[in-house]
């Protein structure tokens, strides 16, 4: 049975639009747990755009199931990681320009830097997660540095624009968890999915746990936020 991991990022989106103290991603977190899901994400990001340092340190304090930080793998968060101490650390590329995450880790560009950014992080006994696009060789590399999970980026396979396109997506994508598994990963996977577009990972069980914010959060406009995470808590728990 496959879990979901809700990330409150855009929780936190809608209120630094206005800049106030509303809506709250770490209540939005407790409501996301009594809901039935088994982790939390919160990303934040050099820029501060949505999560702010209080919201993890909170997170971190009152989360019940498993606290996921996702990251860039640069000094300052290397250093709130092992202060904080999430549960994972999931480390992603990171662009200020960028509206949101566009792609995996590029592990083959520094792969002894990332190696030594995962040792620092382990040593604080945190697990550590790559975020990687569905490649082969990338998520060799990424086990080769440490990683404890790859979690395969599904954002192109949620772009497709026709069925075509998405079952070649897809199949890039179960071929990647072929590989993970065959190298002793555990294998999560997030991005752009949603209540319809996931329904396809009912064939791939060897993903054990979705990440999954915006689309969450987008249903509850007309649902609620717990009725929205009950809906996809639902959805991946016969995955």
């Amino acid at each position: 049975m496959a879990r979901l991991a809700v990330n409150v990022d855009h929780v936190a989106t809608v209120r630094q639009a206005r800049g106030i103290d509303e809506p709250d991603p770490v209540i939005a977190a407790g409501i996301a747990e009594l809901a039935g899901a088994e982790g939390i994400i919160c990303h934040l990001r050099e820029d501060r755009r949505h999560v702010q340092d209080r919201d993890l340190r909170l997170l971190r304090q009152t989360i019940k199931t498993k606290l996921n930080l996702e990251m860039a793998a640069v000094e300052e968060m290397i250093e709130i990681a092992r202060d904080v101490k999430p549960d994972l650390v999931t480390l992603v590329p990171e662009r200020r320009e960028e509206l949101t995450t566009e792609g995996g880790l590029d592990v083959k560009a520094k792969p002894e830097y990332y190696k030594d950014v995962v040792s620092r992080i382990k040593e604080k006994g945190i697990m550590v997660s790559f975020f990687i696009d569905p490649d082969a060789e990338q998520i060799s590399l990424a086990k080769g540095a440490g990683a404890d999970i790859v979690e395969i980026h599904t954002g192109h396979y949620s772009e497709a624009r026709n069925e075509k396109e998405a079952e070649e997506r897809f199949e890039r994508i179960v071929k990647a968890a072929e590989s993970a598994h065959e190298l002793g990963l555990k294998i999560s996977a997030g991005h752009g999915l949603n209540y319809v577009n996931i329904k396809r990972f009912r064939t791939l069980p060897l993903v054990e746990e979705y990440s999954i914010g915006h689309s969450i959060v987008a249903r509850s406009i007309y649902v609620g936020f717990e009725r929205a995470v009950k809906d996809m808590v639902e959805l991946v728990k016969d995955f």
